[in-house]
Formats: C-alpha cells, structure tokens, sequence
C-alpha cells in the first residue's frame, strides 16, 4: 500500500480511563462510584470482575508513563476519578485525590506528554447515583462544581479538557438498556439523563472558560448511520430516526443551538421533556474548541414494521427498526471492521457542524491476543496483527477524511493497556500492550512498536 504523511503537528497519542486501569479503589479517601457498586452486583459484569485492583496504575504511573515515552506518545487522555476528588459527588475536596494527577501530569510533561483531561468516563459518585444519578438536574450543577475545583488544581500545566466520555453510553446503556451502570431499564430515565449530561456539560464548560481554561471539548461515540438498501424510503427512515437518537439529540444542542424538531417529537411520544428549562439550549451550545470522536463500527439498520428496534439502547424503535447483525471481519467485541465509516463520518460532521477542530479521541480493537511460548519470539513478545491491520486500516481512513477537507488534528489508540473492558470484566483486550492482571507485567505487542513507528513517521 502506498505510503502517507500526516498534517505537521499531528497530534499522536493513546488513551485510558480511571475505572478502567488505575485500581486504589478504597486508597487515599476515594469514595465509592457507580462502577463499583454495579460491578458488585451479581450478574451485572462478566465473572464478577470488578476495578478494584485494574492495572494497579494509581500505583504505576511511573512506569506506565516511561513506558508511554519508550513508545513516542506526543499525548495521553486520561479521565479523572470524580469520587477521587469529591468522595460524596458534592462538598469538600479531597486533596490526596487530587495529589495523584497533580503527580501523573508533573511526569507526562516531565517526558514531553501533552495530557489530555476527560472530566467524567462514567464513574460517578455512588451518593450522587443514589439521588438519581443524571436523571437528577443536580447533577449537572455539582458536576460543575467539581470541574472547576479540579481546573483549580491542574489549570495551570493542562491545556486541553473535555467534560464527558460518551454521554450516549452513560444515558441510553446506564438507563436504558441497562447493561452499564447504575444499570436501570427506563426509556424516560434514558432521555432524562441525555439532556441533564448536556447539561452538565454546559455548566462545566462555563465554569472552565470562567476559571481561564483555553482548549474546551466533549467527547462523543457517533455512528455511521447507513441504510440496508440505498433505495428504501422505510431504511431511510429507520437511519432518520437512529441518526436522531445516537447522533442528532447531541451534536445539534451543542453545535446547532438546540433539538431538532423531530427529535423532540420521538422523546415527546416516550416522555414529556419538562425537563428541558428555558436557557438550556443556550447554555449547552456554547462555543467549544475542540470535538473529540471515538468510532469503533458503523450501524446498519432497515425499516421494519416487525423489527426488534434498538431496545432501551434506542428507546421508540421496536417495531420499526431492524439492526443488521455486523458482518466480515469481526473483533473479539463481535464488532465490524469497516474503516470507510469512520470517513464518512469525519466528513459528515465537518460538513453538517463545520468549524469545530476535530480529534479522534478513540479507536482500536479487542482481540484475543496473549503472551507465551507458542508466539516467536517466546513469552515476551505478542504478535496481534488483526489489530495492526484494524488501527491501519482506520488510520488511512483518517487521512482520507483530512485529504477531503476535514479539520482533524490528531489520532489516540484505545486504549495503552488491555483493561477491565466494563461488563466484559478482563475478558477482552483492547491494549496495544499487553496486561498480565496476576503480576502487573506490562508486555508491548507488536501493535506497539508498529505505532510507535507510525508516530516517528508522522505516517504510514
């Protein structure tokens, strides 16, 4: 395949979050999250498992940052423990919280690291979650609070900060579908918690911008929404009414300055949305510097009067909608292998929101991969070309979407170590470098050293 080059300043990375490596699950006052408690719930995460140990990374940032050095990572996105810093989700800060990532940016800029802050990957304070969780408005107001208590400490050494990780998870799995924490099955709950997330986001984005943040963001999973037969009037409603509820009901309130009109018709048919106040739109929409994109698989979907729809994940569309299962080439996830989605979903967004700079803020695959004796090489050494293949694939379908005009400024693997995966518990491997969870032996595969390549290159 032809060689390419990547724009000057292309920003190279990978990313992490708390839950799902940094373990210290009682150390330092840290309070209890949602996470913890759900992974504590019998049959709610695979075997069992929980983040109470992870990756030991609260313990071995040191190494794990070396080991990011080693590697050439220009960036690193990490999310901060909100229980870390307020242990009951409101009141006094708790500083040893916030002396641990006082320590990890001292040693990210130390190597030359660029830190990237995600304010909330899902762990909320298990107080907060007892009051509703995001379908409480509070929610939003202490989630501000917290934002800006945590700039106050970091502010100083770090430039870029994004308030949500996939608030379409948070809502739609956490209280809809019921498969991530608190792990509710409620429609209206599902909607409640959207606009009360974008909320949260607002608020917090004002408290940063307030407190003289430079560089403020979010950070999305939308969907390459594509019908089963380009012909079909009932598969193009079926993409309508997805790309409405995985897409449309975030990016327009933050980059169009409110709902779309048919999006508050479907979430008025499930629940009445009082809970949208005059002067939340606004505040949602304020400017942001930067959109962050995460993109794994495209969504195919047919219009079916007898289809299975989306369940609580997609909330209104049994009956009417049929998700393909994915075809080809599948990750150890059971997820499709199309890098083409993510060009045409870079340029999708760049057309229909322009003006916003773009990074992909995550992207990479689970396979089943390990260290041992049968690999050559011997024990040290895993060779994952399926995910070698999978993040260069995606990487020319990144450089498509820049040769067409699309502002993207850089690229962050998902993820720097294999992790606790969420419900999958340790059972899927999302890392460019290996975890042994018994020893906290941290081995690079070979997805490693070819990134670590890539990024020398600035190319493929």
């Amino acid at each position: 395949m032809s060689s390419l080059r990547f724009p000057e300043n292309f920003l190279w990375g990978a990313a992490t979050a708390a839950y799902q490596i940094e373990g210290a699950a009682r150390d330092d006052g840290r309070g209890p999250s949602i996470w913890d408690t759900f992974s504590r719930t019998p049959g709610r995460v695979h075997q069992g498992h929980t983040g109470d140990v992870a990756c030991d990374h609260y313990h071995r940032y040191a190494e794990d940052v070396a080991l990011m050095a080693e590697l050439g990572l220009r960036a690193y996105r990490f999310s901060i423990a909100w229980p870390r810093i307020q242990p009951d989700g409101t009141g006094p800060v708790n500083p040893r919280g916030l002396d641990f990532y006082d320590r990890l940016v001292d040693a990210l800029l130390a190597r030359g690291i660029d830190p990237i802050v995600t304010l909330y990957h899902w762990d909320l304070p298990q107080s907060l979650g007892d009051r509703g969780g995001w379908t409480n408005r509070e929610t939003a107001e202490h989630f501000a609070t917290y934002a800006a208590a945590t700039y106050g400490r970091l502010g100083d050494r770090v430039d870029v900060w994004t308030t949500l990780n996939e608030p379409w998870c948070s809502a739609y799995l956490g209280y809809g579908s019921g498969v991530h924490a608190p792990g509710e099955q409620d429609p209206a709950a599902a909607f409640t918690a959207v606009h009360h997330l974008l909320l949260g986001h607002g608020l917090a984005a004002r408290a940063l911008r307030a407190a003289g943040a430079r560089t403020i963001g979010i950070t999305l999973n939308p969907a390459d929404v594509r019908p089963a037969d380009g012909s079909s009037a009932a598969d193009a409603a079926a993409v309508r009414l997805v790309d409405g509820l995985h897409n449309r009901i975030f990016l327009d309130p933050l980059l169009a300055g409110g709902y779309a009109e048919d999006v508050r018709e479907h979430v008025g048919r499930i629940v009445e949305p009082t809970f949208v106040r005059d002067g939340d739109e606004k505040l949602i929409a304020a400017p942001i510097d930067l959109l962050g994109i995460n993109y794994y698989q495209p969504t195919y979907v047919a219009g079916r009067p007898d289809g299975a729809g989306g369940g609580g994940a997609y909330p209104g569309t049994d009956g009417a909608v049929e998700f393909l299962p994915p075809v080809g080439p599948l990750t150890d996830m059971g997820w499709m292998v199309e890098p083409a989605g993510l060009t045409r979903l870079l340029e999708r967004i760049a057309t229909d929101y322009p003006g916003v700079p773009l990074l992909i803020t995550e992207n990479g695959a689970a396979y089943p991969d390990k260290p041992g004796a049968d690999f050559p090489g011997g024990p040290s050494q895993v060779l994952d070309t399926d995910r070698i293949a999978y993040l260069e694939g995606h990487l020319r379908a990144a450089h498509e979407a820049i040769s067409r005009g699309v502002d993207l400024r850089g690229y962050l693997v998902w993820s720097l170590l294999d992790n606790f995966e969420w419900a999958e518990g340790y059972r899927r491997r999302f890392g460019i470098v290996h975890v042994d969870y018994l020893t906290q032996r941290r081995t690079p595969k070979s997805s490693a050293r070819w990134y670590q390549e890539v990024i020398s290159r600035n190319g493929l």
